[in-house]
C-alpha cells in the first residue's frame, strides 16, 4: 500500500508541476495590457509601460521568471490583483470569496449524494419499469440539454412560482436555496447513472445468482451485497466532487450573482487581470489533480480487488 501511495503521489506531483508550468508559459503569451492595472495601456507612454513590465520582472528571461514564480508559490504568495482589486493580495480576495462557494458547494453535494444515490438504487431495483424509465429520462435530459438552459428556466420560472428572489442576496436567506438546488442537478444525474450501472453489474455476477439459489431474500441481497459493493467504485469520485464544490460553479455563481470563486474567475477573465486569472487557473488545476490522487488512494483502500503490486497486474 505504501509503495502504491508513494507512486501515485509522485505521479500527481509531476503532473501538477507540468500543468503549473504550462499555465505559467501560456499566461506569458497573453497581451501585456493585462499587467498595467487600473492605469490602462492608453494612459501610459512606451517608457512607462517598459518600466512597469521591468519592475514586475516580465522582461527577464522566461526561465528566470519561472524560477521567481515557483519561489513565490512555495512561500504561498499568489501575487496581487492588478485590475479586479488593485494591489490587493490574491490570497485575501480568495479568502473573501471562498465561504460562499464552500457553503453552496457543500449544500449541493449533500443533495447530490442523497438524491443521486437514492435515484440510482431505485432505478436498479426496478430496472425496465416506470421508475427506471423516469430516472433515465432525467439523466438523458440533464446530459443532453446545456446547463445554462435549465439554469435560466429555474431562475426565471421556478423563482417566480415560489416567490423567491431572482438573484442572490446575502441578507435574504430564501435566496440561498435555488442556486444550491440548481448546482446539484448535474451531480444528481451523474451519481444516479453510475449507481444504477454499478448495481446492475453486480446483479449479473455469479455470487448474486448463488445467493438467490440459496434462498436469500431479494431485499437482503440488494442491500447487504449489491449496494455495498456498488458503492465502492463511487468512492473514487467523492474527493473530486468535494474539492470542486469548494471551487464553486462558474455558471450558477455568475447567473445568480453569487460573490464566490466561480464568478471571480469570470470577472478576472473579462477584466484581463492576468495575475488573478493565472492564480485561479492554477487553483482549479490543482484541485482536479489532488481530487484524482485522493480518489485513487481511497479506491485502493476500500476495494481489496485492486492489485497494488506490479507483479500482480498493477493498476
Amino acid at each position: 500500500m505504501l509503495k502504491y501511495f508513494v507512486k501515485r503521489l509522485l505521479r500527481s506531483i509531476l503532473t501538477l508541476f507540468i500543468v503549473i508550468t504550462v499555465v505559467f508559459l501560456l499566461m506569458r503569451l497573453m497581451p501585456e495590457e493585462g499587467y498595467f492595472g487600473e492605469n490602462g495601456v492608453d494612459k501610459l507612454d512606451e517608457a512607462q509601460q517598459e518600466a512597469i513590465l521591468e519592475s514586475m520582472g516580465l522582461k527577464d528571461p522566461v526561465y528566470i521568471q519561472l524560477e521567481h514564480f515557483y519561489t513565490d508559490l512555495l512561500k504561498g504568495d499568489l501575487g496581487e490583483s492588478l485590475i479586479f482589486r488593485p494591489n490587493v493580495p490574491i490570497k485575501e480576495i480568495i479568502a473573501q470569496k471562498l465561504p460562499y462557494s464552500l457553503w453552496f458547494g457543500l449544500f449541493a453535494l449533500g443533495l447530490s449524494l442523497v438524491f443521486g444515490i437514492t435515484m440510482g438504487i431505485t432505478m436498479a431495483r426496478h430496472k425496465g419499469k416506470l421508475a427506471d424509465k423516469l430516472g433515465t429520462s432525467y439523466v438523458v435530459f440533464i446530459s443532453a440539454v446545456p446547463a445554462i438552459i435549465y439554469y435560466l428556466f429555474i431562475q426565471i420560472y421556478v423563482t417566480g412560482i415560489l416567490n423567491l428572489p431572482l438573484l442572490f442576496d446575502v441578507e435574504i436567506k430564501k435566496s440561498w436555496l435555488i442556486p444550491g438546488i440548481a448546482m446539484s442537478l448535474g451531480s444528481i444525474s451523474g451519481y444516479a447513472m453510475w449507481m444504477r450501472r454499478y448495481m446492475v453489474d453486480e446483479l449479473n455476477k455469479d455470487y448474486i445468482k448463488l445467493a438467490t439459489a440459496k434462498g436469500l431474500s431479494r431485499r437482503k441481497i440488494m442491500y447487504t451485497h449489491v449496494m455495498r459493493n456498488a458503492l465502492v467504485p463511487m468512492v473514487q469520485y467523492l474527493p473530486s466532487s468535494i474539492l470542486f464544490t469548494i471551487a464553486g460553479s462558474i455558471y450558477v455563481e455568475s447567473l445568480f450573482s453569487i460573490p464566490g470563486m466561480g464568478g471571480l474567475l469570470v470577472s478576472a477573465i473579462q477584466m484581463q487581470d492576468n495575475t488573478l486569472v493565472q492564480a485561479l487557473v492554477l487553483i482549479y488545476s490543482s484541485i482536479g489533480i489532488i481530487g484524482l490522487f485522493l480518489g485513487d488512494v481511497l479506491m485502493a483502500v476500500f476495494d481489496p480487488r485492486i492489485k497494488l503490486q506490479k507483479a500482480g497486474g498493477g493498476r
